[in-house]
């Protein structure tokens, strides 16, 4: 968890705290911190805004942490709007330090899989046991790295593709090269059947590096040591919402800066903005 990918879930978990902490809160998770206070690399990052000196003007514990807060609760809303319907299988690709199964309220009958490298899941079990913590879903572990057999391990684990499921991929398809993204959707699109749903978070720069020296860029290398940049696939993005269509799903494509503008709180765009080409789509596949 201390370097890497995983140290960008200690990250998310942070900003998740301070979300947690804010008057105007949009996602509440009572968890979060306790990942950071676990993680030795973590231990010194603030957990509240007024422990941040510009607050909501630093660029990586104000406008970045925000962005995660927003992002949290658009997902949130996604998820719990999608399992209001027949929707009763949903899988976390990538889920790191995801704790929906313990924050949301679930319909009864509900299976939430997470599937994630078997030491990030280790990790998190290890805090939410130390908290006597208990979902509030039936939740099954499927420790596995995507780049390996990952589809094995989810139906062994008890997925049903016959059955109408709902798919989140957060902060996820960035990081991989693009052939992988591609084959992840197609994947999902031939593992679901009509009724099912598909998050998924992704970006459209043409050129990252371009974004080199944006705010927040440099704020998360120069104040954690983090450098996203050299974590991401520079390499060109599919059309992976175009993809879906293609194979009759239907997808919606938004920016962030639409969901702020919805709930009145989060960032705007500004100059060298390296949330510029963030897209958050939401996909539906139709029933026959």
């Amino acid at each position: 968890m201390d370097g890497g990918v995983g140290l960008t879930a200690l990250l998310v978990a942070a900003a998740r705290t301070i979300e947690t902490h804010r008057h105007d809160s949009l996602a509440q998770d009572v968890y979060a911190e306790h990942f950071t206070r676990a993680a030795p690399v973590c231990a010194d990052w603030p957990v509240r805004l007024d422990g941040v000196p510009d607050g909501d003007a630093d660029p990586l514990w104000g406008r970045f942490a925000r962005y995660f807060g927003l992002r949290t609760r658009v997902l949130d809303d996604f998820l719990l709007r999608s399992v209001s319907g027949d929707a009763r299988q949903v899988v976390l690709l990538g889920a790191g330090l995801d704790t929906r199964a313990f924050r949301l309220e679930w319909p009864p009958d509900c299976v939430l899989f997470e599937i994630d490298r078997a030491g990030v899941l280790a990790f998190k079990h290890r805090v939410l046991t130390g908290l006597s913590a208990v979902p509030k879903v039936r939740r099954l572990a499927v420790p596995v790295d995507l780049r390996a057999d990952w589809v094995t391990a989810l139906t062994t684990a008890g997925f049903d593709p016959s059955a109408p499921s709902v798919w989140l991929a957060e902060g996820l398809l960035f990081y991989l090269p693009s052939r992988a993204e591609t084959y992840l959707i197609d994947t999902v699109d031939l593992l679901t059947t009509g009724g099912s749903a598909l998050a998924f978070e992704a970006k459209l720069e043409k050129d990252l590096l371009a974004y080199r020296d944006s705010a927040i860029y440099t704020a998360t290398r120069e104040q954690i040591g983090i450098d996203l940049l050299d974590l991401f696939d520079k390499g060109p993005r599919p059309d992976s919402a175009g993809d879906l269509r293609a194979k009759g799903w239907s997808a919606s494509v938004h920016t962030p800066f639409d969901f702020t503008h919805r709930h009145g709180r989060g960032p705007l765009p500004e100059p060298n903005d390296a949330l510029e080409g963030n897209r958050w789509v939401f996909a539906h596949k139709p029933l026959p």
